[in-house]
């Protein structure tokens, strides 16, 4: 069998050091040379298990003592080192474990001040947020990713793009929807560019739901999808192609600050046009009247899933076109907020998202069900919120299913208009939440999971309160 063989220098030395031996005093004691050990403690020569055996053995040590933690520092390092501040300066693998294994303390370190660093960024963060929500412009700029730019861009403008609107009016026939879209696009498809289009199975295209191959001017489209999210992965590449010009009329509207920021909002501009393709305007928008804002009935209609037709729900905000001002919050079950976006800009200040008192976080353990509450903010303010998981493209054997839960939300002064006003429990009283648990300032709540930085915590040794995070 062969020997299984170690570097672990900088870990030997430390041993040494520590029990203040020279090398050719600990050489002559585990019965090998000083020269050898230099070698070692330089990682120019191996461990081997005899000698590990005889290190353990001639100095009472845990073999486990000697595996040292260089592994799990250098994953930690990675991720200081990806940090935005540090763009760029990103070390290879192979640098970042010789950091870890050779000066652990310095490692150590790092990683303290990158945690305090962190920590006080989201202290900052906490405080600009309670201040603009009182009216005071902190001027204080955080370093994001463009990913969080963009997040930021939506978040804060409303979710209506005239442009594409009017562009996708103009190109989709009256009443063209689900299957007759289907047939509509791959025609148009076929004629003005000669691309066809081929399902493929998951074994064959693994890692994409849609892709094109410009050689052979086909576009593959993945069976991990339903029929009606294929629908919506042809309207996007038809997009691409259909509405080049409306999409960068709209670009031109926004102040965005690099060119991976603008890669990204025109991905996402891409997605709405083809939002917008399953759903024309002003359809969508008579339709939501008929059916008093149904989702379940609207996806129905059009031939879209509920997470497309309660997305649409949020975008119609045309002058003198407009809809109820709905918006939503897409969240995972590590308690992620993957999306947020609303008709007028997603109210962020009042309704917040990261209340774990939110029923959306409910909606996780009961798949596919529609859940329909009231919910209460810090300032006394009312939303109906319509809660239900989606699950993503079917998963290959040995995935584990993607599911998400979506939070569709508009103020309670509306709920008369809807559908779900008839459904609501009367008298139901509304939920009390926050925007979070940092800001939050709601006494007795069993669901807190942070100090509030406003308050001192409590701590009187003589009551037990709610929380650990209880406060005066």
């Amino acid at each position: 069998m062969a020997e299984q063989k170690i570097f672990a220098g900088p870990r030997i030395r430390r041993i040494r050091n520590g029990l203040e031996l020279t090398q050719a005093a600990m050489a002559a004691e585990i019965g090998v040379s000083a020269s050898y050990l230099n070698l070692i403690e330089r990682n120019q020569r191996p461990l081997t298990v005899q000698l590990l055996l005889k290190l353990a053995a001639t100095y009472d040590l845990d073999l486990e003592a000697l595996k040292g933690e260089a592994a799990g520092d250098q994953t930690a390092l990675k991720e200081v080192f990806a940090d935005p501040l540090l763009t760029g300066e990103l070390p290879g693998n192979e640098e970042l474990y010789e950091i870890a294994e050779a000066a652990p303390n310095a490692s150590s370190g790092i990683l303290k001040l990158y945690r305090a660093y962190r920590e006080s960024q989201d202290r900052l963060s906490d405080l600009s947020t309670l201040l603009a929500q009182e009216g005071h412009d902190t001027g204080v700029a955080t370093k994001h990713l463009p990913s969080d730019e963009v997040r930021e861009l939506f978040e804060n403008r409303p979710y209506c793009f005239p442009w594409i609107e009017d562009a996708v009016q103009d190109f989709i026939p009256e009443r063209t929807y689900g299957p007759e879209l289907w047939v509509f696009l791959l025609d148009w498809l076929r004629k003005n560019h000669n691309i066809t289009v081929q399902k493929l199975p998951v074994h064959v295209m693994p890692q994409h739901l849609r892709r094109f191959d410009k050689h052979t001017l086909r576009l593959f489209i993945s069976d991990r999808l339903s029929p009606v999210e294929q629908l919506y992965e042809l309207a996007a590449e038809v997009t691409l192609l259909a509405f080049p010009q409306a999409i960068q009329e709209e670009l031109n509207l926004l102040t965005l600050s690099s060119d991976e920021t603008h890669r990204l909002v025109r991905n996402e501009l891409t997605r709405y046009a083809a939002l917008a393709m399953l759903m024309p305007y002003g359809a969508f928008l008579r339709a939501t009247k008929t059916l008093k804002s149904d989702v379940s009935a609207l996806a129905a209609r059009f031939g879209v899933s509920f997470e497309r037709a309660a997305m649409r729900m949020t975008t119609l905000n045309r002058p003198n076109q407009a809809g109820l001002p709905f918006f939503l919050m897409e969240v995972d079950h590590a308690g992620n907020i993957l999306r947020r976006s609303g008709v007028k800009g997603y109210p962020k200040a009042r309704f917040g998202g990261s209340c774990p008192k939110l029923p959306v976080y409910q909606a996780l353990i009961q798949p596919r069900q529609i859940q329909l509450d009231l919910v209460e903010t810090a300032d006394s303010t009312e939303f109906f919120v319509l809660t239900r998981s989606v699950d993503g493209p079917q998963p290959a054997l040995g995935e584990h299913i993607r599911r998400t839960a979506l939070l569709l939300g508009c103020a309670a002064e509306h709920l008369s208009e809807t559908i779900y006003g008839e459904h609501l429990d009367e008298g139901k009283e509304p939920i009390p939440t926050g925007t979070s648990c940092r800001l939050c300032e709601r006494q007795g709540c069993l669901s807190r999971a942070e100090a509030p930085i406003t308050r001192p915590l409590g701590l009187d040794e003589m009551t037990t309160g709610l929380s650990v995070f209880d406060f005066n």
